[in-house]
């Protein structure tokens, strides 16, 4: 029976700096649980959401992190890095076998502008095999608001998604039911590893291929390990999960045309009224920078009616 046995990480993160905390970490998943294979944890839970940290491609922090897959035999997903390439960065995930290789690097497709502007959009969908056990893909966080991404991962035979995440928001519970449609919609394990303490507010998640529900974090530090069961995806994309909806087959099978994923010319024409992605900006009722050249004095003021 295929099954991965693995470990999602939420840690209780400093702002910065968590990579001797992961190592830790890492090792006692390594010896409380012996039967795990692989470890993943959040978004960008080593160095924190700084570019200034960027490093390139196998610099000291992969290299760290090669050794400690050799030294614990596991896969270890680090959540992920800023990475520079050339003259740009990167919000990459590598993935490290337990002989210490980076096997691919999935750059986040969905930079979250525009707050995380300066960042290059990933291009490629990777997915890797583990042998004798499946195909996984890995997405990162605000991927998973595009369904495009995750059901093209799906369509090229990943089973399991995990996505490391980094949120602190009011829009986490929103998060939790986008997972859930990803898991159901995809007929997948949908793993989605937040961080918490001064980086996040936790609530990781795993769903199953039916969007079952298998294990919601609280907000604080939480070791989650599982034996997830890949002939249960494979049963469900064959039969329906509980012998309903084959949706990866109707998607496949069907005539349907999708014209505005035909290119980026093709949504951008479409989609144009939507004006261009910018920072919201303070709305009438606050102090306006000095350099409007505009005094508060000169703004309508709001009347409160009871």
């Amino acid at each position: 029976m295929p099954v991965l046995s693995i470990a999602t990480i939420q840690l209780d993160a400093a702002a910065e700096g968590n990579l001797d905390r992961l190592e830790q970490e890492i090792r006692s998943v390594a010896k409380r649980f012996p039967w795990v294979i692989m470890v993943a944890t959040g978004e960008l839970v080593i160095h924190g959401a700084s570019m200034s940290k960027a490093e390139p491609a196998g610099g000291e922090t992969e290299q760290r992190l090669q050794a400690l897959a050799i030294e614990t035999g596991l896969w270890i997903i680090p959540g992920s890095i800023y990475e520079r390439r050339g003259d740009q960065v990167f919000n990459t995930t590598p993935v490290i076998n337990p002989q210490g290789e980076i096997v691919g690097r999935f750059d986040k497709l969905f930079p979250f502008l525009p707050y995380e502007k300066d960042v290059a959009p990933g291009m490629d969908y990777p997915v890797f095999e583990i042998p004798g056990i499946g195909t996984i893909g890995i997405a990162i966080c605000y991927d998973m608001w595009f369904p495009e991404a995750i059901r093209t991962l799906c369509a090229k035979g990943a089973e399991v998604i995990i996505l490391p995440t980094m949120t602190n928001t009011v829009d986490r519970d929103v998060e939790l039911a986008i997972a859930r449609a990803n898991a159901a919609i995809n007929q997948c394990y949908f793993l989605d590893i937040n961080v918490a303490g001064q980086q996040g507010n936790g609530r990781s998640v795993m769903y199953g291929p039916g969007g079952e529900l298998l294990h919601e974090a609280g907000v604080g530090r939480e070791i989650m390990a599982f034996e997830l069961d890949l002939d249960h995806v494979r049963r469900c994309r064959d039969r329906g999960w509980n012998g309903l909806g084959q949706v990866l087959k109707s998607f496949r099978d069907a005539p349907v045309r999708y014209p505005f994923h035909a290119d980026p010319v093709s949504r951008q024409s479409g989609m144009k009224s939507l004006g261009p992605l910018s920072m919201p900006k303070r709305q009438d009722g606050g102090s306006a920078p000095a350099d409007e050249g505009e005094s508060r004095a000169s703004k309508p003021r709001l009347s409160i009616i009871e």
